[in-house]
């Protein structure tokens, strides 16, 4: 089944992607979380805006001759949009974080932005984080629901693909990062993909985490000693997860290490499932940061030029499995 896409969001996803239709971006919409680890690495309470106008601006420089776009924040990413070598540009919508005092981690949108100011800043795709399990109350989801379909009718009228990433939470008390939360993952993501993949919201690209916990796959190199699945479920989890939207989806590497990630892909490569892409940010530049953090801008971009542009090439190999998403809509409008 393929979807038909208007004119303005065939040619966005055609502007993020390569020439095959495989959506090989970089991740650097990071504000909050950013903030604290270079502050943390550089021994202070907080550090100036200006640190992480110039932590984007290398990143953006030297990744995207790497990449087939790359995905900013308009906070503090507008100047790095102005070095990214020609490739496509994504911009995030919604505010960084979520307000840990209510429950639900219910999301916001940025204040003084709109879909039409960011298209004007010039995105060419709108994208949007959404915390999200299907186990939260009916009436939390409800909520979340009725904020995408308004995203997605806003990106309907300016004709912007919209990228929606759902991340899971445990909302059952487990931790997080434990057995029992990786166990339930494959639903979290499976059940975030059925939902989102409906019409009624609009998404054109679903940005997704992958249905496992890398480190619970007995038999991998991740493996850290206690088993979630086997390696022939984790491969079911991926497959199962995948059929569940004939949308175009891309995974996103959720801050593990290069090493893990790219494992990650080749396990997704192996299950044969359908991905078009990544969407990859920490696990490209995150060591760097304590080099920018400790030695400055000149140490951090010789760090990018070697380790972060091997990092990225590493996903770009391991991206060689991935479908062209031309193979999920009709490209001839």
């Amino acid at each position: 089944m393929s979807m038909k896409l208007t004119p303005g969001k065939l040619a966005g996803l055609k502007s993020v992607s390569t020439p095959k239709g495989v959506i090989a971006a970089a991740a650097m919409d990071q504000r909050g979380s950013l903030k604290k680890s270079l502050a943390k690495e550089k021994g202070v309470a907080d550090l100036p805006d200006e640190a992480l106008i110039e932590f984007k601006e290398l990143v953006t420089d030297v990744l995207t001759q790497h990449a087939s776009a790359i995905l900013l924040d308009p906070e503090f990413g507008l100047p790095a949009s102005k070095k990214r070598h020609g490739k496509g540009l994504l911009l995030a919508y919604e505010k960084t974080g979520y307000d840990a005092a209510l429950p639900g981690r219910l999301p916001d949108l940025l204040d003084v932005w709109s879909v039409r100011r960011l298209k004007e800043a010039g995105a060419d795709c709108i994208k949007i984080l959404l915390y999200y399990t299907p186990y939260e109350k009916t009436a939390i989801n409800d909520h979340k629901h009725a904020w995408v379909e308004r995203i997605g009718d806003e990106c309907r009228a300016h004709d912007i693909p919209f990228f929606l990433e759902t991340v899971g939470y445990a909302v059952h008390g487990e931790d997080e990062k434990g057995l029992e939360y990786a166990k339930r993952k494959p639903d979290v993501v499976t059940g975030s993909m059925e939902e989102f993949g409906k019409e009624r919201y609009g998404v054109d690209v679903l940005k997704v985490e992958v249905p496992i916990q890398m480190e619970f796959v007995e038999g991998t190199k991740a493996f850290k000693g206690t088993k979630a699945y086997t390696r022939a479920e984790a491969l079911e989890h991926f497959r199962t997860s995948a059929s569940s939207t004939h949308k175009p989806f891309i995974y996103l590497s959720a801050g593990v290490s290069n090493p893990v990630f790219i494992e990650t892909l080749e396990l997704a490569a192996e299950s044969g499932t359908s991905f078009n892409g990544v969407l990859c940010g920490r696990a490209t530049w995150k060591d760097g940061i304590a080099v920018y953090a400790k030695q400055g801008a000149k140490a951090f971009e010789e760090w990018l030029l070697s380790t972060g542009v091997e990092n990225i090439n590493n996903v770009n190999k391991a991206l060689e499995a991935a479908h062209s998403w031309h193979d999920k809509v009709d490209v001839n409008g």
